[in-house]
Protein backbone atom coordinates (compact mmCIF):
# COMPACT_ATOMS: atom_id res chain seq x y z
CA UNK A 1 0.00 0.00 0.00
CA UNK A 2 2.73 2.00 1.03
CA UNK A 3 4.34 2.63 -3.02
CA UNK A 4 0.84 2.89 -4.38
CA UNK A 5 0.21 5.86 -1.81
CA UNK A 6 4.05 7.51 -2.62
CA UNK A 7 3.29 7.07 -5.90
CA UNK A 8 0.13 7.81 -6.52
CA UNK A 9 0.84 11.71 -4.59
CA UNK A 10 4.73 12.11 -6.72
CA UNK A 11 2.16 11.55 -9.50
CA UNK A 12 0.16 14.68 -8.68
CA UNK A 13 3.23 16.76 -7.81
CA UNK A 14 4.83 16.16 -10.76
CA UNK A 15 1.43 16.77 -12.73
CA UNK A 16 1.42 20.22 -11.88
CA UNK A 17 3.39 21.70 -14.53
CA UNK A 18 1.94 19.93 -17.40
CA UNK A 19 -1.72 21.77 -17.86
CA UNK A 20 -0.29 24.92 -16.68
CA UNK A 21 -0.34 26.16 -20.12
CA UNK A 22 -3.74 25.33 -20.61
CA UNK A 23 -4.73 26.50 -17.81
CA UNK A 24 -3.49 29.83 -18.34
CA UNK A 25 -3.73 29.42 -22.45
CA UNK A 26 -6.11 32.99 -23.33
CA UNK A 27 -3.51 35.22 -20.93
CA UNK A 28 -0.58 34.08 -23.18
CA UNK A 29 -2.15 34.04 -26.09
CA UNK A 30 -2.64 37.65 -25.87
CA UNK A 31 0.43 38.37 -23.78
CA UNK A 32 2.93 36.35 -26.60
CA UNK A 33 0.34 37.39 -29.48
CA UNK A 34 0.02 33.56 -30.42
CA UNK A 35 -2.23 31.72 -33.05
CA UNK A 36 -4.76 29.20 -32.65
CA UNK A 37 -2.27 27.20 -34.45
CA UNK A 38 0.60 28.45 -32.45
CA UNK A 39 -1.33 27.86 -29.53
CA UNK A 40 -1.93 24.16 -30.36
CA UNK A 41 1.38 23.83 -30.83
CA UNK A 42 2.68 24.68 -27.46
CA UNK A 43 -0.35 22.92 -25.92
CA UNK A 44 0.27 19.46 -28.19
CA UNK A 45 4.22 19.74 -28.24
CA UNK A 46 4.36 18.76 -23.89
CA UNK A 47 2.81 15.27 -25.33
CA UNK A 48 5.12 15.13 -28.47
CA UNK A 49 8.02 15.32 -26.45
CA UNK A 50 6.80 12.81 -24.30
CA UNK A 51 6.30 10.06 -27.71
CA UNK A 52 10.00 10.60 -28.18
CA UNK A 53 11.25 9.76 -24.96
CA UNK A 54 8.66 7.50 -23.99
CA UNK A 55 10.33 4.18 -25.85
CA UNK A 56 13.85 4.41 -24.11
CA UNK A 57 12.81 5.57 -21.02
CA UNK A 58 9.66 3.12 -20.46
CA UNK A 59 11.44 0.27 -22.38
CA UNK A 60 14.35 0.65 -20.04
CA UNK A 61 12.17 -0.33 -17.29
CA UNK A 62 12.30 -4.08 -18.37
CA UNK A 63 16.25 -4.02 -17.38
CA UNK A 64 16.47 -1.37 -14.74
CA UNK A 65 14.46 -0.17 -11.52
CA UNK A 66 12.11 2.29 -12.32
CA UNK A 67 12.45 4.06 -9.83
CA UNK A 68 15.71 5.76 -10.99
CA UNK A 69 13.92 6.49 -14.38
CA UNK A 70 10.97 8.19 -12.33
CA UNK A 71 13.44 10.87 -10.65
CA UNK A 72 15.38 11.39 -14.18
CA UNK A 73 11.53 12.01 -15.32
CA UNK A 74 10.87 14.51 -12.07
CA UNK A 75 14.20 16.62 -12.61
CA UNK A 76 13.41 17.45 -16.21
CA UNK A 77 9.65 18.48 -15.43
CA UNK A 78 11.20 20.53 -12.67
CA UNK A 79 13.36 22.37 -15.18
CA UNK A 80 10.78 22.82 -17.70
CA UNK A 81 8.89 25.01 -15.19
CA UNK A 82 11.81 27.25 -13.69
CA UNK A 83 12.30 27.67 -17.39
CA UNK A 84 8.84 29.20 -17.42
CA UNK A 85 9.83 30.79 -14.05
CA UNK A 86 12.78 32.55 -15.05
CA UNK A 87 13.26 32.94 -19.03
CA UNK A 88 11.78 35.47 -21.45
CA UNK A 89 8.55 34.35 -22.64
CA UNK A 90 8.11 33.76 -26.56
CA UNK A 91 6.75 31.10 -29.32
CA UNK A 92 9.89 29.51 -29.23
CA UNK A 93 10.61 29.29 -25.67
CA UNK A 94 7.50 28.15 -24.58
CA UNK A 95 7.53 25.47 -26.97
CA UNK A 96 11.05 24.28 -26.16
CA UNK A 97 10.52 24.21 -22.41
CA UNK A 98 7.11 22.69 -23.04
CA UNK A 99 9.28 19.50 -25.05
CA UNK A 100 11.70 19.15 -22.26
CA UNK A 101 8.39 18.99 -20.16
CA UNK A 102 6.89 16.64 -22.01
CA UNK A 103 10.20 14.25 -21.76
CA UNK A 104 10.21 14.84 -17.76
CA UNK A 105 6.19 13.77 -18.31
CA UNK A 106 7.71 10.70 -20.13
CA UNK A 107 10.12 9.65 -17.14
CA UNK A 108 7.52 9.28 -14.74
CA UNK A 109 4.02 8.51 -15.56
CA UNK A 110 4.37 5.17 -17.31
CA UNK A 111 7.33 4.82 -15.77
CA UNK A 112 5.36 5.15 -12.03
CA UNK A 113 3.28 2.64 -13.13
CA UNK A 114 5.87 0.20 -13.79
CA UNK A 115 7.59 0.98 -10.44
CA UNK A 116 3.83 0.20 -8.95
CA UNK A 117 3.58 -3.22 -10.89
CA UNK A 118 7.19 -4.17 -9.42
CA UNK A 119 6.58 -3.72 -6.03
CA UNK A 120 2.86 -4.91 -5.68
CA UNK A 121 0.64 -8.06 -6.36
CA UNK A 122 -2.09 -9.96 -5.87
CA UNK A 123 -6.03 -9.28 -6.73
CA UNK A 124 -5.77 -5.67 -5.97
CA UNK A 125 -2.85 -5.36 -8.13
CA UNK A 126 -5.85 -4.25 -10.90
CA UNK A 127 -7.13 -1.61 -8.94
CA UNK A 128 -3.88 0.12 -7.77
CA UNK A 129 -3.47 0.19 -11.97
CA UNK A 130 -7.21 1.91 -11.67
CA UNK A 131 -5.89 4.29 -8.92
CA UNK A 132 -3.10 5.55 -10.03
CA UNK A 133 -4.06 6.07 -14.05
CA UNK A 134 -6.38 7.90 -11.88
CA UNK A 135 -4.32 10.15 -10.33
CA UNK A 136 -3.12 11.65 -13.41
CA UNK A 137 -7.11 13.35 -13.57
CA UNK A 138 -6.20 14.24 -10.06
CA UNK A 139 -3.35 16.12 -10.94
CA UNK A 140 -4.54 17.56 -14.17
CA UNK A 141 -7.19 19.13 -11.41
CA UNK A 142 -4.96 19.99 -9.26
CA UNK A 143 -2.80 22.00 -12.09
CA UNK A 144 -5.55 23.74 -12.97
CA UNK A 145 -6.76 24.80 -9.48
CA UNK A 146 -3.38 25.62 -8.38
CA UNK A 147 -2.10 27.80 -11.60
CA UNK A 148 -5.18 29.73 -12.11
CA UNK A 149 -5.57 30.37 -8.16
CA UNK A 150 -1.69 31.46 -7.94
CA UNK A 151 -1.56 32.99 -11.46
CA UNK A 152 -4.31 35.24 -10.32
CA UNK A 153 -2.44 36.45 -7.39
CA UNK A 154 0.85 36.72 -8.17
CA UNK A 155 1.26 36.20 -11.73
CA UNK A 156 2.05 33.21 -14.10
CA UNK A 157 5.95 32.77 -14.09
CA UNK A 158 5.02 32.34 -10.01
CA UNK A 159 2.71 29.61 -10.67
CA UNK A 160 4.90 27.97 -13.28
CA UNK A 161 7.74 28.16 -9.90
CA UNK A 162 5.95 27.04 -7.95
CA UNK A 163 5.15 24.13 -10.30
CA UNK A 164 8.69 23.01 -10.33
CA UNK A 165 8.97 23.06 -6.35
CA UNK A 166 6.58 20.47 -7.24
CA UNK A 167 8.24 18.36 -9.34
CA UNK A 168 11.50 18.45 -6.55
CA UNK A 169 9.33 17.41 -3.97
CA UNK A 170 8.13 14.28 -6.15
CA UNK A 171 11.72 13.56 -6.67
CA UNK A 172 12.79 13.41 -3.27
CA UNK A 173 9.29 11.56 -2.20
CA UNK A 174 9.84 8.74 -4.68
CA UNK A 175 13.63 8.45 -3.73
CA UNK A 176 13.02 8.36 -0.14
CA UNK A 177 9.62 6.33 -0.14
CA UNK A 178 10.07 3.26 -2.58
CA UNK A 179 12.96 0.04 -2.23
CA UNK A 180 14.88 -0.53 -4.96
CA UNK A 181 13.64 -3.22 -6.75
CA UNK A 182 15.41 -5.32 -9.81
CA UNK A 183 12.84 -6.18 -12.38
CA UNK A 184 11.08 -9.19 -12.22
CA UNK A 185 10.96 -10.12 -15.72
CA UNK A 186 14.64 -8.63 -16.80
CA UNK A 187 16.39 -11.84 -17.97
CA UNK A 188 13.41 -13.62 -19.16
CA UNK A 189 13.72 -12.45 -23.29
CA UNK A 190 17.33 -11.42 -24.53
CA UNK A 191 17.04 -8.21 -27.28
CA UNK A 192 17.51 -5.66 -28.16
CA UNK A 193 15.86 -2.51 -25.94
CA UNK A 194 14.13 -0.67 -29.06
CA UNK A 195 13.03 -4.02 -30.28
CA UNK A 196 9.62 -3.08 -30.37
CA UNK A 197 8.43 -5.88 -33.41
CA UNK A 198 6.96 -8.79 -30.70
CA UNK A 199 4.51 -5.81 -29.54
CA UNK A 200 3.35 -4.42 -32.65
CA UNK A 201 2.73 -8.68 -33.54
CA UNK A 202 0.70 -8.60 -30.63
CA UNK A 203 -3.13 -7.85 -32.30
CA UNK A 204 -4.58 -8.26 -28.64
CA UNK A 205 -2.27 -5.65 -27.50
CA UNK A 206 -2.28 -3.50 -30.06
CA UNK A 207 -6.30 -3.33 -30.20
CA UNK A 208 -5.83 -1.39 -27.11
CA UNK A 209 -2.84 0.60 -28.02
CA UNK A 210 -4.65 1.48 -31.32
CA UNK A 211 -7.78 2.84 -29.33
CA UNK A 212 -5.46 4.55 -26.82
CA UNK A 213 -4.11 6.89 -29.75
CA UNK A 214 -7.76 7.79 -30.21
CA UNK A 215 -8.49 8.18 -26.32
CA UNK A 216 -6.09 10.48 -26.31
CA UNK A 217 -6.50 12.57 -29.14
CA UNK A 218 -9.47 13.48 -27.56
CA UNK A 219 -8.34 13.97 -23.95
CA UNK A 220 -5.62 16.22 -24.53
CA UNK A 221 -7.52 18.03 -27.31
CA UNK A 222 -10.44 18.80 -24.28
CA UNK A 223 -7.82 19.60 -22.03
CA UNK A 224 -6.04 22.30 -23.96
CA UNK A 225 -8.59 23.94 -25.11
CA UNK A 226 -11.58 23.80 -22.62
CA UNK A 227 -10.12 26.75 -20.89
CA UNK A 228 -10.21 28.95 -24.41
CA UNK A 229 -13.47 27.47 -25.01
CA UNK A 230 -15.29 28.42 -21.83
CA UNK A 231 -13.60 31.52 -22.35
CA UNK A 232 -15.12 32.07 -25.63
CA UNK A 233 -18.88 30.80 -24.53
CA UNK A 234 -18.53 33.80 -22.08
CA UNK A 235 -16.67 36.46 -24.03
CA UNK A 236 -19.28 39.84 -23.22
CA UNK A 237 -21.21 37.91 -20.76
CA UNK A 238 -22.53 40.03 -18.18
CA UNK A 239 -22.61 39.30 -14.84
CA UNK A 240 -19.40 37.23 -15.16
CA UNK A 241 -19.16 33.74 -13.19
CA UNK A 242 -18.14 33.53 -9.81
CA UNK A 243 -14.43 32.53 -9.36
CA UNK A 244 -15.97 28.89 -8.27
CA UNK A 245 -17.64 28.77 -12.30
CA UNK A 246 -14.30 30.09 -14.34
CA UNK A 247 -13.44 28.50 -16.91
CA UNK A 248 -10.52 27.41 -14.72
CA UNK A 249 -12.76 26.43 -11.93
CA UNK A 250 -14.64 24.39 -14.50
CA UNK A 251 -11.71 22.70 -15.75
CA UNK A 252 -10.48 21.83 -12.40
CA UNK A 253 -14.09 20.22 -11.74
CA UNK A 254 -14.05 18.19 -14.87
CA UNK A 255 -10.66 16.88 -14.49
CA UNK A 256 -12.09 15.10 -11.29
CA UNK A 257 -15.32 14.08 -12.82
CA UNK A 258 -12.85 12.13 -15.11
CA UNK A 259 -10.94 10.65 -12.13
CA UNK A 260 -13.93 9.13 -10.65
CA UNK A 261 -15.21 8.05 -13.93
CA UNK A 262 -11.67 6.74 -14.41
CA UNK A 263 -11.95 4.60 -11.42
CA UNK A 264 -15.39 3.71 -12.14
CA UNK A 265 -14.79 2.42 -16.01
CA UNK A 266 -11.51 0.52 -14.71
CA UNK A 267 -13.83 -1.17 -11.96
CA UNK A 268 -16.63 -2.18 -14.05
CA UNK A 269 -14.01 -3.07 -16.86
CA UNK A 270 -12.24 -5.33 -14.38
CA UNK A 271 -15.14 -7.71 -13.86
CA UNK A 272 -15.08 -8.74 -17.48
CA UNK A 273 -15.81 -7.69 -20.81
CA UNK A 274 -13.08 -4.90 -20.99
CA UNK A 275 -13.37 -4.47 -24.77
CA UNK A 276 -17.04 -3.78 -24.57
CA UNK A 277 -16.92 -1.40 -21.53
CA UNK A 278 -13.58 0.82 -23.41
CA UNK A 279 -16.01 0.71 -26.89
CA UNK A 280 -19.23 1.84 -25.49
CA UNK A 281 -17.93 4.43 -23.60
CA UNK A 282 -15.67 5.50 -26.60
CA UNK A 283 -17.98 5.91 -28.42
CA UNK A 284 -20.46 8.16 -26.80
CA UNK A 285 -17.46 10.42 -25.68
CA UNK A 286 -17.29 10.65 -29.28
CA UNK A 287 -20.77 11.15 -30.34
CA UNK A 288 -20.90 14.48 -27.63
CA UNK A 289 -17.81 15.70 -29.32
CA UNK A 290 -19.80 16.06 -32.30
CA UNK A 291 -21.79 18.22 -30.77
CA UNK A 292 -20.51 20.17 -28.02
CA UNK A 293 -18.59 23.21 -29.77
CA UNK A 294 -22.19 24.42 -31.32
CA UNK A 295 -23.48 24.16 -27.48
CA UNK A 296 -21.60 27.43 -27.21
CA UNK A 297 -24.65 30.13 -27.34
CA UNK A 298 -26.14 28.12 -24.62
CA UNK A 299 -26.58 29.58 -21.05
CA UNK A 300 -23.44 29.12 -19.12
CA UNK A 301 -24.64 26.74 -16.49
CA UNK A 302 -25.56 24.21 -19.65
CA UNK A 303 -22.46 24.69 -21.49
CA UNK A 304 -20.74 23.65 -17.94
CA UNK A 305 -23.02 20.63 -17.31
CA UNK A 306 -22.45 19.76 -20.93
CA UNK A 307 -18.85 20.16 -20.58
CA UNK A 308 -18.63 18.04 -17.09
CA UNK A 309 -20.35 15.32 -18.29
CA UNK A 310 -18.31 15.30 -21.65
CA UNK A 311 -14.77 15.31 -19.57
CA UNK A 312 -16.51 12.13 -17.83
CA UNK A 313 -17.42 10.32 -20.52
CA UNK A 314 -13.76 10.10 -22.12
CA UNK A 315 -12.57 9.31 -19.07
CA UNK A 316 -14.12 6.49 -18.48
CA UNK A 317 -12.11 3.80 -20.58
CA UNK A 318 -8.68 5.34 -19.64
CA UNK A 319 -7.51 3.29 -17.23
CA UNK A 320 -8.98 0.12 -18.79
CA UNK A 321 -7.50 0.75 -21.81
CA UNK A 322 -4.04 1.22 -20.38
CA UNK A 323 -4.99 -2.10 -17.25
CA UNK A 324 -5.67 -3.82 -20.61
CA UNK A 325 -2.57 -3.67 -22.63
CA UNK A 326 -0.44 -3.57 -19.24
CA UNK A 327 -1.97 -7.31 -18.43
CA UNK A 328 -2.16 -9.31 -21.75
CA UNK A 329 1.35 -8.53 -22.51
CA UNK A 330 3.87 -10.85 -22.84
CA UNK A 331 6.60 -11.85 -20.40
CA UNK A 332 9.30 -10.00 -20.45
CA UNK A 333 7.89 -7.31 -22.72
CA UNK A 334 5.61 -5.45 -20.03
CA UNK A 335 8.00 -2.22 -20.34
CA UNK A 336 8.39 -2.78 -24.12
CA UNK A 337 4.59 -3.00 -24.23
CA UNK A 338 4.02 -0.02 -21.84
CA UNK A 339 6.44 1.94 -24.01
CA UNK A 340 4.75 1.40 -27.51
CA UNK A 341 0.79 2.30 -25.87
CA UNK A 342 2.66 5.26 -25.09
CA UNK A 343 4.34 6.63 -28.00
CA UNK A 344 1.41 6.10 -29.94
CA UNK A 345 -1.09 7.07 -27.61
CA UNK A 346 0.53 10.22 -26.32
CA UNK A 347 0.93 10.65 -30.48
CA UNK A 348 -2.52 11.35 -30.30
CA UNK A 349 -1.93 13.92 -27.39
CA UNK A 350 -0.07 15.93 -29.56
CA UNK A 351 -1.98 16.04 -32.32
CA UNK A 352 -5.26 16.38 -31.44
CA UNK A 353 -4.81 20.29 -29.87
CA UNK A 354 -2.73 20.90 -32.74
CA UNK A 355 -5.24 19.74 -35.19
CA UNK A 356 -8.10 21.31 -33.14
CA UNK A 357 -6.10 24.89 -33.16
CA UNK A 358 -5.51 24.49 -37.08
CA UNK A 359 -9.32 24.14 -37.58
CA UNK A 360 -10.23 27.09 -35.34
CA UNK A 361 -7.24 29.27 -37.47
CA UNK A 362 -9.11 27.74 -40.60
CA UNK A 363 -12.62 28.36 -39.63
CA UNK A 364 -12.09 31.68 -37.03
CA UNK A 365 -11.67 31.14 -33.77
CA UNK A 366 -13.89 34.23 -32.99
CA UNK A 367 -17.28 31.96 -34.45
CA UNK A 368 -19.10 29.20 -32.69
CA UNK A 369 -19.08 27.60 -36.04
CA UNK A 370 -15.21 27.29 -35.47
CA UNK A 371 -15.65 25.59 -32.67
CA UNK A 372 -18.21 23.34 -33.27
CA UNK A 373 -15.99 22.17 -36.18
CA UNK A 374 -13.18 22.36 -34.42
CA UNK A 375 -14.82 19.36 -31.35
CA UNK A 376 -16.44 17.59 -34.45
CA UNK A 377 -12.52 16.77 -35.45
CA UNK A 378 -12.05 15.64 -32.10
CA UNK A 379 -15.09 13.39 -32.25
CA UNK A 380 -14.40 11.65 -35.82
CA UNK A 381 -11.11 10.48 -34.79
CA UNK A 382 -12.37 9.56 -31.03
CA UNK A 383 -14.99 7.29 -32.88
CA UNK A 384 -11.86 5.04 -34.07
CA UNK A 385 -11.02 3.45 -31.30
CA UNK A 386 -14.88 2.05 -30.17
CA UNK A 387 -14.36 0.52 -34.44
CA UNK A 388 -10.81 -0.96 -34.01
CA UNK A 389 -11.89 -2.52 -30.61
CA UNK A 390 -15.02 -3.60 -32.31
CA UNK A 391 -13.16 -5.24 -35.32
CA UNK A 392 -10.48 -6.97 -33.02
CA UNK A 393 -13.39 -8.24 -30.26
CA UNK A 394 -12.78 -11.95 -30.69
CA UNK A 395 -8.82 -12.05 -30.20
CA UNK A 396 -10.30 -9.43 -26.84
CA UNK A 397 -12.11 -12.21 -25.87
CA UNK A 398 -10.28 -14.95 -25.97
CA UNK A 399 -7.65 -13.06 -23.48
CA UNK A 400 -7.79 -13.23 -19.41
CA UNK A 401 -7.47 -9.78 -18.62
Amino acid sequence: MRPVLTLCLAEVLTMLGVFAFPALLPTFSAQWGLTATQAGWIAGIHFAGYAIAVPVLTASTDRIDAKRIYMIGALLAALSCMGFALLPGGFWTGLALRLMGGAGLAGTYMPGLRALVDRTGGPRQTAWISWYTASFSLGTSASFLAVGAVAELWGWRVAYGLSGLAALAALGLVGLGLNRVTPAQAPAIPGALLDFRPVFANRAVMGYVLAYFAHTWELFALRSWQVAFLTFALAGAAPQPSAWASPTAIATWSALAAMAASIWGGGLASRGQRARTCAVAGAASAVMALALGFLAPLPYPWLVAAILLYSALVQVDSAALTTGAVLIAEPGRRGATIAVHSLIGFTGGFLGPLAFGLVLDIAGPDRTLAWGLAFACVGLVAGLGPLILWTRRHILATKHD
